[in-house]
């Protein structure tokens, strides 16, 4: 299994062994409803595991995006 899931609602997919991706689960998209806002991970930062490297804000509510594994952000998808 490559996709590996947080009690936080994070995932990340560590197939491409020189690169992991994240992001958040269907179930947080479809909690926040309408995402008005989203403060992305700083490229080029280093994190460790379960810091707050982010933000979604929604009509609804705000989130802490944490990370759920430490490294360097070497790109994002805004």
């Amino acid at each position: 299994m490559t996709t590996m899931y947080t009690p936080d609602h994070e995932w990340i997919n560590i197939e491409d062994h020189e690169a992991a991706v994240v992001g958040i689960t269907h179930h947080a998209q479809e909690a926040l409803g309408d995402v008005v806002f989203v403060e992305l991970p700083e490229v080029g930062r280093t994190y460790k595991t379960g810091e707050v490297a982010g933000v979604v804000e929604s009509v609804q509510a705000a989130s802490d995006l944490y990370i759920p594994a430490g490294g360097t952000i070497i790109e994002v998808h805004e």
